[in-house]
């Protein structure tokens, strides 16, 4: 690498490190519209109806609030209820009637840089802190009231019931499965002489909430099954901050589907809830919700920050209740990692494709061949673990030489058709010279000049079109491999996590020492990489620090994905050497007409 480069890599480096503190106060954000918080109602005085009959006929109707958010009436003691099993630990509150929080038991918090540090009395969480539990029903204060339930519990099974002022009686019950699953019910019961019409109800089905403070909340969203293919939701869908940073009006809410919504699901990078309904809801709505912020970790120095969860619910159409009828919506709940065989397992049972909650099958634009092929690799890297007893660093490093070994026939074709394309430079620019005058001539000639000594402008560019799939694939699998959580390799504690050794004092910036031996591989290679036939001078220059763009945007990735990349790109710094050693065929060149 020459000392051009290095002052350049330094820059860009130090230009990236001030960003987070640039950015604020060159664009500052656009305040969120004010919206309803999840303050706390008051409760409905003792004996008063919120249904207001007509004197003409014995018909009632409770009104719909515009934006339903979750209270419950002050000073109104909690009671909780837990069930356990050998997967999770599950906790029912009072307030709401349903499930508050779920703990993974054979999943810790977080994962230290130094193992030894390693909590194991805290678990993975899900719906963590959020303000409301799970199966929470929302839509008017005439459906929640003071939004208090009673809890009964049996040695499996949870009843939260309530009967409101206006006759209509609520329960709840939840029975726990095997494979993360809870199978619920949430049953609605008209006990007076009159009819009630029921506005359009919400059934929170969980809130999506980073992991811990070392999380950036990137990977946290929300994801839906429309019966055919999955759609999803990331966090900056409420970003304040549009296209190139410039500052946008953040929207409220994220509504999709139609009729057609036949689970929902809130996750971040390896966990996520589910909620699949016996029939398929009406629609899906998110809406962005503050969160208290993780208390700083002073082992990692990182900074304590603001959280940001998403609130999601999935939404029933206007119901009218006859005098003593009743209706029920039976929803199984999924709350655990999110790991391809459990998840395909209970995809088979219900038949509803739920391993797509992994996002294999989003991946631009290959689509299902990307998911086809991210699928693929995710087992083949289980495969290698366990048959071989490797970490899954090794494991990482061995697919990736696999990978180069299949794709060397391309690699070479593509490094020789550079070469001859080289070595035909002179003849090609003396027929530019020529036609400078007639540019579509000169084209022309050139075209059939490279015909007649059978090359092609897209041979080197035509083999690397070939393996993007892959590429695409292994990135996505990586990000949300659930076995990579907490694996270790040489410095690297969490090969799912950025290798950050300390944070650089003044910036609160994450020293990652992976990314940067990647960014000089990819240095290296763009240096050794034959130009193409014809470029300009400012063209090659772009191609020849493209690659800090690449350690931009992967600085905080995971140390899986910086590790495939960098012996990535040392395999073909070694396939170029090995290339370039050979003599180009161009004995057979020929002149160009004259």
């Amino acid at each position: 690498m020459d000392k051009k480069s290095i002052i350049i890599l330094a820059v860009c480096f130090g230009l990236f490190v001030a960003m987070n503190s640039l950015v604020p106060k060159l664009f500052p954000p656009i305040p969120r519209p004010a919206a309803p918080t999840n303050a706390v109602a008051s409760a409905s005085a003792p004996g008063q109806n919120n249904v207001a009959p007509q004197a003409s006929a014995p018909t009632a109707s409770i009104s719909a609030s515009t934006t339903p958010v979750f209270a419950v009436a002050p000073n109104v003691r909690e009671e909780l209820a837990v069930l356990k099993n050998e997967n999770a630990r599950y906790t029912f509150t009072s307030h709401g009637g349903g499930l508050k929080l779920v703990e993974l038991v054979r999943y810790p918090e977080t994962v230290s840089r130094r193992r030894a540090e390693t909590q194991a009395d805290r678990f993975a969480t899900l719906n963590t802190r959020a303000p409301a539990p799970v199966l929470a029903l929302l839509g008017s204060d005439g459906l929640q009231e003071d939004g208090v339930f009673k809890l009964t519990q049996s040695y499996s099974t949870i009843r939260a019931e309530k009967t409101l002022s206006n006759g209509l009686t609520i329960v709840k019950e939840f029975q726990l499965g095997t494979n993360y699953l809870i199978e619920a019910s949430v049953r609605i019961e008209n006990g007076t002489a009159e009819t009630i019409t029921l506005p359009t109800r919400e059934l929170v089905i969980g809130t999506a909430t980073p992991m811990s403070a070392e999380d950036d909340g990137m990977a946290v969203g929300i994801s839906w099954y429309n019966g055919k293919a999955l759609e999803s939701m990331s966090s900056s869908h409420f970003s304040s901050r549009g296209f190139m940073c410039t500052p946008r009006t953040p929207p409220t809410e994220y509504r999709a589907g139609q009729s057609n919504v036949v689970w929902a699901a809130v996750h971040n990078q390896f966990f996520t809830l589910v909620a699949m309904p016996a029939e398929p809801s009406q629609e899906v709505v998110t809406r962005p919700i503050h969160l208290p912020p993780f208390p700083t970790d002073a082992a990692s120095g990182a900074p304590t920050r603001p959280l940001q969860g998403f609130q999601t619910a999935l939404v029933y159409p206007q119901t009218t209740l006859n005098p003593g009828e009743k209706f029920e919506r039976r929803i199984f709940l999924f709350a655990g990692p999110k790991e391809y065989q459990t998840l395909a397992r209970i995809g088979e049972r219900f038949r509803n494709n739920l391993d797509q909650v992994l996002g294999f099958d989003q991946m631009f634009p290959f689509y299902s061949l990307g998911g086809f092929f991210a699928k693929g690799l995710l087992l083949a890297m289980n495969t290698l673990h366990n048959a071989l007893l490797v970490g899954y660093g090794w494991a990482i490093i061995i697919i990736t030489v696999i990978i180069k070994i299949i794709f060397w026939p391309l690699t070479r074709a593509s490094t020789r058709s550079m070469k001859r394309l080289q070595a035909l430079q002179p003849q090609m620019t003396a027929i530019k010279e020529k036609y400078k005058d007639d540019p579509l001539k000169a084209q022309k000639k050139t075209m059939e000049f490279m015909k007649e000594n059978k090359v092609s402008p897209l041979g080197g560019c035509l083999p690397m079109l070939v393996q993007i799939p892959v590429f695409i694939a292994f990135f996505t699998m990586i990000r949300s491999a659930i076995e990579l959580r907490g694996a270790s390799f040489l410095w690297v504690a969490d090969l799912s996590m950025p290798d950050t050794l300390f944070y650089i004092p003044g910036f609160n910036f994450p020293f990652n020492l992976l990314p940067l031996i990647m960014g000089v591989t990819m240095l290296w290679q763009a240096q050794i990489t034959p130009v193409s036939p014809g470029a300009d001078p400012m063209q090659q220059k772009i191609m020849k620090y493209m690659p800090l763009m690449f350690l931009v945007f992967l600085y905080n990735f995971s140390a899986g994905l910086t590790l495939y990349w960098t012996v990535q790109n040392l395999l073909t710094i070694a396939q170029m050497k090995l290339t370039k050693a050979q003599p180009a065929a161009v004995s057979a060149v020929a002149k160009p007409k004259k």
